[in-house]
């Protein structure tokens, strides 16, 4: 048996949907799942952030997932952090391709999952985009800079693209702190830090990503400007 989550679902043909999963030691895969119906219906848990068991079979880039069952109960997400947890999901589907191992990146999710539910706060988004970057060998390391000096906390550094990070040699807006970058590469970021984390991420980010905007951040968005609108 295999355990997983489920990261998007779309209708396929039939009674059947296609669905992008996270697999323990398999990484990112679709499969094709029958959902039945009555009491064989697998609807109400084939959802996001339900860990499920089951088993694959097939040997194609689309897996066949049979003897769908809860693993425990669902993670619950609810209001505004469920917003978080959609945008983890679609960076996955979005960055990593089909039956990349991934290994450390299930565990990754599941704690990041646990810790929103447990109580939400920014940094743990730039924990986990931080982890993907680093399976996808795109992140460059925060403890030395090109010159292999280590990062230093009351220097600023500028990033340069594919490469790294080298001294700014001053404390310029559009630079990195060093004690920013030390924080994030130990994750113990403070509210300080939060907004060039965000904005290194997104920038680390961007080549898998393309142009198409994130639908989770735009209906976050939609969702804040509604509320304004009351």
């Amino acid at each position: 048996m295999e355990r997983g989550y489920v990261l998007h679902t779309r209708p396929f043909k039939d009674s059947s949907v296609l669905v992008n999963m996270l697999i323990d030691g398999h990484g990112r895969v679709d499969c094709v799942a029958r959902l039945g119906s009555g009491k064989t219906s697998i609807k109400s848990i084939l959802q996001p952030f339900q860990p499920l068991i089951f088993q694959l079979s097939g040997r194609t880039s689309l897996r066949n997932m049979s003897s769908l069952e809860a693993g425990s109960p669902a993670i619950p997400l609810s209001g505004d952090v469920s917003f978080a947890g959609f945008y983890l999901n679609e960076l996955l589907v979005r960055c990593i391709a089909v039956d990349h191992g991934a290994e450390s990146l299930f565990f990754t999710y599941h704690k990041t999952l646990m810790s929103m539910a447990a109580g939400f706060c920014e940094s743990q988004l730039r924990y986990f985009e931080l982890s993907l970057l680093k399976e996808l060998g795109l992140m460059p390391t925060l403890r030395t800079d090109l010159s292999q000096d280590p990062i230093e906390p009351d220097y600023y550094y500028r990033l340069l693209p594919d490469e790294g990070f080298v001294n700014a040699l001053g404390p310029k807006t559009s630079h990195y702190s060093g004690e920013m970058l030390l924080a994030l590469d130990e994750h113990r970021l403070e509210a300080s830090h939060l907004r060039q984390a965000k904005y290194l991420m997104r920038l680390m980010l961007a080549p898998c990503l393309g142009d198409k905007p994130l639908k989770s951040r735009a209906l976050f968005r939609y969702k804040v400007a509604s509320q304004l609108t009351k």
